[in-house]
Formats: C-alpha cells, sequence, structure tokens
C-alpha cells in the first residue's frame, strides 16, 4: 500500500479484468483496491481485429474486485 500512497497524483496504468486498461492520475484508493482517477483514458483491446482503443473518461471510479494489475509510475533516475 506505501507504493500507491506514493503514487498519489502521479500517472498509473491500471489493468482490469477483460484486457482493458485505464491510464490516469491517482487521486485516492481505499483497502479494497478501489481507486480514483482523473483526467482518464480507457484503453481496449479487441482479439478479432488487433485494433485498440481509447476513450476518455475523465474522471472514474474503478471497482477493486476488477484489478488486476496497477503499475505505478517509474522512478526518476538522477542524470550524470
Amino acid at each position: 500500500m506505501e507504493l500507491l500512497q506514493n503514487s498519489i497524483g502521479a500517472q498509473v496504468l491500471v489493468e482490469l479484468k477483460g484486457r482493458k486498461k485505464i491510464k490516469g492520475r491517482l487521486r485516492g484508493y481505499d483497502q479494497h483496491l478501489n481507486l480514483v482517477l482523473e483526467d482518464a483514458e480507457e484503453i481496449s483491446f479487441d482479439a478479432e481485429t488487433g485494433e485498440q482503443t481509447v476513450t476518455q473518461v475523465a474522471n472514474v471510479i474503478v471497482r477493486g474486485d476488477n484489478v488486476v494489475i496497477v503499475s505505478p509510475p517509474p522512478k526518476q533516475g538522477k542524470k550524470e
């Protein structure tokens, strides 16, 4: 849960059941992994045609039992 706490306000990629993904800025979460995202996009993949569709959804609440993976933003490394 510390990883989610550190990702508040950052862009995350959430993979859902049914091969859908939602990318957006994490605003909050709870112990059931319900997520609140803003400025979100739903990314769906059609297996028959191989096409990817992106739909703007603005603000969304994702129910935790649909979440498969939450990918946090990459760590910012130091440039030398």
